[in-house]
């Protein structure tokens, strides 16, 4: 189920996107693999000019499931955005009560993005906000609120997904979240035909098929 018009609106809702006994296998999984390699929450903790506070963020390079939880949904993304798509790379982030993400938009490699909420401690809304305006050149930004401009605000709970826009629509959480805690998944994508193609992989050099031999030589 979707809401909205992507290409007219710059993002997508998608409420129930994932099942939550999936969102949240992935969440307790990541949680027993990090436990288990003597990793603690506290100890990924980063600092970020989006953020009032440190927040817990983990990156596909850093756990491999992530990267092929993003490379399996590039055909139900490709789908939606109506382009041919190659995934880049994808982060989770854990929030805590009272966060909010500043106003902002995203490097090259985020053209279309995913948001997706794996679980919370409460199940309250958190929505994600994202700007009326296209961006037609990439800029820094982390602003307390849009200013003037128009946006649309999307309410979600754990399962729910957001496809943006990330490079060409500000976007952000204004409403402190009022959960004590939220987990969340970030996906992106490029479309292979346009001009952010070389973000594709995160710059990996794909090998041929003579290079992918299995058997014995």
């Amino acid at each position: 189920m979707s809401n909205g018009n992507y290409w007219d609106d710059g993002y997508l809702a998608l409420p129930g996107f994932l099942p939550t006994d999936v969102t949240h296998a992935f969440l307790g999984t990541l949680k027993s693999d990090l436990a288990r390699a003597g990793v603690s929450f506290d100890r990924l903790k980063r600092g970020s000019n989006l953020l009032k506070t440190e927040a817990v963020e983990v990156y596909g390079m850093q756990y491999m499931p992530m990267i092929t939880f993003l490379w399996g949904m590039t055909s139900a993304v490709k789908n939606l955005v109506g382009r041919e798509l190659r995934p880049t790379y994808c982060y989770f982030r854990m929030y805590r009560a009272g966060d909010i993400c500043r106003i902002h938009s995203d490097r090259y490699a985020c053209e279309h993005s995913l948001s997706l909420l794996l679980a919370a401690s409460d199940g309250k809304a958190w929505p994600l906000e994202v700007g009326s305006q296209h961006i037609e050149t990439p800029r820094e930004r982390a602003d307390e609120d849009f200013g003037n401009e128009a946006y649309g605000s999307v309410p979600m709970l754990p399962g729910d997904a957001v496809l943006y826009q990330g490079v060409h629509r500000a976007h952000g959480r204004l409403m402190p979240n009022p959960n004590r805690w939220s987990a969340h998944l970030f996906l992106h994508w490029v479309d292979i035909d346009g001009r952010y193609a070389d973000q594709a992989f995160e710059g990996m050099k794909i090998p041929p098929t003579e290079a992918l031999a299995m058997e014995r030589g």
